[in-house]
């Protein structure tokens, strides 16, 4: 997914203080951009924290009624130096990109993009036969220095791994878990050590995950009362735990919860996130921006876009089969974009 903000704010990223305990992370509501519209609700970044381990953007979005409306609708837009994560509770979504993949993603299934060096993407409610309701989160992770420049690349794993215990339901769709003496590994591929999971919770219900001590981790509430590690963590806000425990005990209220646990090796290179590019450096993000605007022409009146001659051999390519035009990039800020130091 695109971020649409019309004017995105530069995001120095950082992992932040330790603190004790769990630590909040309240969401603030997005609108990402234009007629069609869609709302997010953003946890990270933001000043508080940029990230968790390697993920650096966590978008949650839904339950949506997508049966009168356009659904989602998020035309070719460029990435670099990042990983694009789409995991689904409900609905599906066709994605298309600049390297020929051509995929619809489901619940429990994952779509991972790799960006890279460059890349080109879309995404959109089917045209036809949709479900109705469309509800899930889009994750972004940072590859770190020496594979920013990976060669883009696409993955569709619909076959993740599954524990069930007690009611509980656990599937790992990034990186290893340990789930009552099991573990469980996703195939999908990764640069930095980290783990992405779906928890699911009957009322009442309670699961206990082996987690590596020297991650941190965060769990996103999507639905019901749930406690991480004694500590309430309401729906839509981002519950952080520090390095340290090698067990998180998830448990759920008087109703069903459902819940992302997200989670790495603490990310100790400095990064600039501005619009859909992670980079070291201003020139680096200024270079993405002119490349792709390259790419970019006028489509014939108001905003609409067309692609230029010769996108297809440029650096992020030319997505097939999208009805719309791709999207301008914004205007950069007035300013020097920098990272700054990790805090000791």
């Amino acid at each position: 997914m695109s971020n649409l903000e019309t004017r995105p704010v530069e995001r120095t990223c950082t992992a932040g203080e330790r603190p004790a305990g769990v630590e909040l992370l309240t969401a603030r509501d997005v609108p990402l951009g234009g007629p069609r519209a869609m709302n997010v609700r953003r946890t990270i970044p933001q000043r508080q924290r940029s990230l968790v381990g390697a993920w650096c953007f966590c978008d949650h979005y839904g339950p949506d009624d997508v049966s009168r409306s356009a659904g989602m609708q998020v035309p070719p837009h460029p990435h670099i130096g990042l990983q694009t994560v789409s995991w689904l509770f409900e609905g599906d979504i066709v994605h298309r990109d600049s390297v020929g993949s051509l995929v619809t993603v489901r619940p429990g299934e994952l779509n991972l993009m790799t960006a890279g060096a460059g890349i080109s993407h879309s995404e959109e409610s089917p045209a036809r036969d949709r479900t109705p309701t469309l509800h899930g989160v889009q994750l972004w992770t940072v590859l770190p220095a020496a594979h920013k420049d990976v060669a883009p690349h696409f993955e569709h794993h619909g076959d993740l791994p599954v524990a069930e215990v007690d009611g509980a339901r656990v599937q790992v769709f990034m990186g290893s878990l340990d789930v009552a003496g099991a573990t469980l590994t996703s195939s999908a591929t990764t640069y930095s050590p980290l783990v992405g999971a779906q928890v699911d919770l009957p009322p009442g219900g309670r699961v206990e995950l082996g987690v590596d001590p020297g991650f941190e981790h965060a769990l996103l509430v999507d639905t019901g009362d749930v406690t991480l590690a004694g500590d309430v963590v309401p729906p839509a806000a981002l519950g952080y735990v520090a390095p340290g425990p090698d067990r998180l005990v998830v448990t759920a209220g008087d109703a069903p919860a459902r819940a992302v646990l997200i989670g790495g090796e603490p990310f100790d290179e400095d990064v600039v996130m501005w619009w859909n590019f992670v980079g070291r450096t201003h020139e680096e993000i200024v270079a993405a921006r002119a490349d792709w605007m390259a790419q970019v022409a006028d489509g014939g009146g108001g905003d609409r876009t067309a692609y230029a001659a010769g996108a297809a051999d440029r650096r992020f390519g030319q997505v097939h089969g999208y009805d719309d035009g791709p999207l301008r990039a914004p205007a950069l800020p007035d300013v020097r974009l920098r990272p700054r130091s990790r805090p000791s």
